[in-house]
């Protein structure tokens, strides 16, 4: 008989996710705190505010709305939807390239003080 696998291995990979999310948050915030203050009085508590703020907008946007557009795009406009390629919109260049010649500098005269005696 299988065994059933179990409610953490299920929970792994998303895990895995968040650890990643917050190794991300944690560099992102402390670079910033380090900018914005240096490692001045209440360095800790910018930096765990800072932490909250980077982790939650980056787990809001890869762990939910990234996959929700996903589903959405292939629940509601269908499969052929997303398996049509888009075609080129490129135009072919013409066969007979005319290369021209670069226009000769043309010396300038020197400026002239006629505003100052």
């Amino acid at each position: 008989m299988p065994q059933s696998a179990s409610t953490f291995s299920k929970l792994r990979p998303l895990f895995r996710q968040m650890a990643l999310l917050a190794a991300i948050s944690a560099a992102l915030s402390l670079a910033l705190v380090l900018y914005l203050y240096g490692s001045q009085d209440q360095f800790l508590i910018r930096l765990s505010g800072a932490f909250f703020v980077f982790f939650w907008l980056l787990a809001t946007t890869f762990l939910a709305a990234v996959p929700f557009v996903s589903w959405a795009a292939a629940n509601w406009f269908g499969p052929a939807w997303a398996k049509t390629p888009a075609g080129p919109s490129r135009r072919k260049k013409p066969a007979a390239v005319v290369s021209r010649t670069p226009a000769r500098a043309v010396a300038r005269p020197k400026p002239t003080n006629r505003n100052h005696p």
